[in-house]
């Protein structure tokens, strides 16, 4: 079982300013990356180095934030290219999702995940068969 991981789950395991979602982050993505089931996209990586370097109350710095890439890149990363964009563009009209909303799910379906971890998305809905879960939600944590 894949599990995709979007954006800002991945924000909560830099972003320590809030201990209880950094701890269930940082738990969540241990627990995926044990059991080698981290899945990854070029838009999630690319929206996490703008949002770690830019919008953090104490931000990375550039050097710290390629850092944190380069080792997320050593779990399966599913590349943005036209067969991918054109499938968010179909997802988002079926399921009246954001195009960008709609990328994240077309991303996991492309790299074989089963669930989506967001808070962007609504917990429990399943669109095209991969179940969103948000990890942050109470009834979530273990």
């Amino acid at each position: 079982m894949r599990r995709f991981f979007d954006t800002n789950v991945l924000v909560c395991l830099v972003d320590r300013s809030d201990p209880v979602r950094h701890a269930r982050a940082d738990a969540v993505f241990g627990q995926a990356a044990d059991a080698d089931q981290v899945l990854l996209s070029a838009q999630v990586l690319q929206e996490l180095f703008v949002t770690v370097t830019r919008k953090l109350a104490r931000p990375l710095s550039r050097d710290d934030a390629e850092l944190l890439l380069k080792g997320l890149v050593a779990f399966p990363v599913v590349s943005i290219d036209a067969e991918l964009v054109l499938a968010a563009a179909a997802i988002s009209g079926r399921h009246r999702l954001s195009y960008w909303d709609s990328a994240i799910v077309a991303a996991a379906l492309a790299g074989g995940a089963t669930e989506v971890l967001s808070e962007d998305l609504q917990h429990g809905q399943v669109i095209d068969g991969i179940t969103i879960i948000n990890p942050f939600e109470s009834r979530n944590r273990k």
